[in-house]
């Protein structure tokens, strides 16, 4: 989708082999085996994206602050669980030992120019854990040797808004029956890009697919809005209410979503969760009932599209949104994206339901 304005990197990654246990800090240009599962077939590929913030603590030391982690942690151990065979399923590690992994990380030496740099400058923290096979065998089979890797980034902005998408209805990111339309895993993106290559057909500027759910054996009214290419979905109706899509074997659970929707309903707007035809998103687009869809993840925060161009059976636009900028519920998702940032920063308070947590460093 968009892009990011300054961006840096940490020299550093962590390796962490799941079968021995062995943690290491290697330099950010270590390589994995060209000759790997994980390069061939893409297997073993299970990620995840956690935001963060650094500051000076009062002893002249740093702190890291994450909110709702413990999601993140759900998220990315269910990818890695998925990725790795029934025999291996007690190399998966707890909740716990992730965490752990993720303050030694932030906590080596290695680490600590970048740390100051971002307390001094105040940027967004970015991890990325990502898992892969470090075996050299090109197999079609699980992975013999997998790891967890991390690196990590701080960046100043993302460059979400404004931006313009086209629904998709021709593609399909996931099935359902798979299980992995929920999870964050290599596999599903290769369409996220093919995607919005299709949706530039209809519309050149276009840099978002919308996806529908995977029955393409119902009418296409029928079918069910899903997610963006690459990112959660968030329906704003001109009626004030925000439509929050339920998760679902197709619906990646969005930590970020959570937290947003917590705001949201703090503030008064009221949050449906339901599923929303695709029937229905035509309809509203046509008789102007969206006053913001809004594309929602772990980098970007919450961006909202300018414009939504809907298609038919023969993939010809047949309705379209304009974002409502005037309408107080596009106002009020703008003032939540700030808020959710603030709150890592601790500039605003926390909603219930959510969880800030803060550790040394």
């Amino acid at each position: 989708m968009a892009g990011f304005e300054g961006t840096k990197w940490a020299d550093f990654q962590a390796r962490y082999m799941l079968r021995d246990q062995s943690f290491s800090m290697v330099s950010m240009a270590d390589k994995v085996p060209a000759v790997s599962r994980s390069i061939h077939y893409g297997l073993c590929l299970a990620f995840e994206g956690i935001r963060y913030f650094v500051s000076p603590s009062g002893h002249g030391g740093l702190q890291i602050r994450f909110l709702n982690l413990h999601k993140n942690l759900q998220r990315f151990r269910r990818s890695i669980t998925y990725n790795l065979g029934s025999a291996q399923q007690d190399m998966v590690p707890t909740e716990t030992e992730l965490e752990a992994m993720i303050l030694r990380y932030f906590r080596s030496p290695e680490m600590a120019v970048f740390m100051r740099e971002m307390a001094d400058t105040r940027g967004q923290g970015y991890l990325r854990p990502f898992t892969v096979d470090e075996a050299q065998s090109i197999g079609v089979t699980f992975p013999d040797a997998p790891s967890i890797r991390m690196v990590t980034c701080k960046y100043d902005r993302y460059m979400g808004e404004p931006f313009s998408g086209v629904t998709v209805p021709h593609l399909v990111r996931a099935v359902a029956a798979n299980g992995t339309g929920c999870l964050k895993l290599g596999i599903n993106y290769p369409l996220s890009v093919k995607a919005v290559d299709e949706a530039r057909k209809v519309l050149p500027e276009a840099t978002s697919a919308l996806f529908l759910d995977d029955r393409l054996d119902r009418p296409l009214m029928e079918r069910l809005v899903t997610e963006w290419d690459s990112s959660c979905c968030l329906i704003a109706l001109t009626d004030g209410t925000v439509v929050k899509i339920p998760d679902s074997p197709l619906i990646l659970p969005s930590v970020t979503i959570d937290g947003i929707c917590s705001i949201l309903r703090q503030n008064g707007i009221a949050v449906d969760e339901r599923n929303i035809a695709y029937g229905e998103l035509v309809r509203r687009g046509q008789s102007d009932g969206i006053a913001a869809i809004c594309s929602v993840g772990t980098a970007g925060i919450l961006n909202r599209a300018q414009r939504l161009v809907m298609v038919d059976e023969d993939n010809l636009p047949c309705a379209e949104y304009r974002a409502r900028t005037d309408h107080p519920v596009y106002l009020a998702l703008g003032q939540a994206r700030q808020t959710y940032w603030d709150i890592y920063q601790e500039k605003a308070p926390l909603p219930a339901g959510q969880k800030l947590e803060a550790f040394s460093v």
